[in-house]
């Protein structure tokens, strides 16, 4: 027998594979250590079925300035392509909060739009301005893990969208290697402290290196508002731009919340 015949052609049945609901592309930094291992908690026990992501790492030095944040857009259109169109995304997302505050955030949708065009598109500063408005929040304490001048922008950013920022606090630590070691209960005792300030609607924590998924309950069930972090925005937007509305067992009160229209 020759090689081809001794190989046998086997029969197979297909089904929609990997995320028959909603399939999510994600274009994480290349340092990022936190925000897939927190969406992918959300797949868990009780949590979303039917519902997957993929990944393509965007090239990120370890520090994070605001001249390093926007040499990423250059990269943007080989990590879009990296995410394969014939996968069928219901929703792409580029995690970066500080990134889309530099490069901004309609240009990261025009950027990952020319290829994945009708794909709806956001990222966590996006995402966040649509939680405030899910949740009534028009005024924020802003905590951070930035350098002053990247967080400062980012609270000029949203004041110039009519968001006011009542208070801002920051770690002041730019190596994300770093900042993706900083512990939820150092999260939590920021938010607690810049939550306390006077005309703070919600407590805003950005950074998608940042863990927060552990303590935004207990943290609104203390402070009795709003808690809203990073990659709980992101995900939250994403899942409702995929049209997936459901209430999830997730943290903080953002999961209960459909879109505002």
């Amino acid at each position: 027998m020759s090689g081809a015949d001794m190989v046998q052609q086997l029969g197979f049945d297909t089904d929609d594979g990997v995320g028959p609901r909603a399939l999510l592309g994600l274009i994480v930094l290349e340092t990022d250590r936190t925000v897939e291992a927190e969406l992918r908690s959300l797949y868990g026990e009780g949590g979303l079925d039917g519902v997957a992501h993929h990944v393509s790492r965007i090239p990120m030095e370890a520090t994070v300035t605001a001249e390093t944040l926007a040499a990423m857009e250059a990269h943007l259109p080989v990590a879009a392509g990296l995410l394969p169109t014939a996968f069928g995304f219901d929703a792409i997302g580029y995690a970066c909060t500080s990134g889309a505050t530099l490069i901004g955030s309609e240009r990261v949708g025009e950027v990952v739009g020319t290829v994945h065009p009708g794909v709806s598109c956001t990222d966590p500063i996006a995402a966040a301005l649509a939680a405030f408005t899910a949740l009534g929040v028009r005024s924020i304490g802003l905590v951070t893990p930035y350098n002053a001048e990247v967080t400062l922008r980012m609270a000029a950013h949203y004041e110039k969208r009519g968001i006011g920022v009542a208070a801002v606090g920051s770690f002041l630590e730019e190596d994300d290697n770093v900042v993706g070691r900083i512990t939820e209960a150092s999260v939590a005792d920021a938010a607690r402290r810049i939550g306390a300030e006077p005309g703070c609607d919600a407590v805003f924590v950005s950074c998608t290196s940042l863990r927060t998924f552990g303590v935004i309950a207990e943290l609104e069930a203390e402070m009795g508002r709003p808690v809203v972090s990073s990659n709980q925005a992101f995900a939250w937007h994403l899942l409702r731009l995929a049209g997936i509305d459901d209430v999830l067992p997730a943290p903080g009160s953002l999961f209960g919340r459909g879109l505002a229209t």
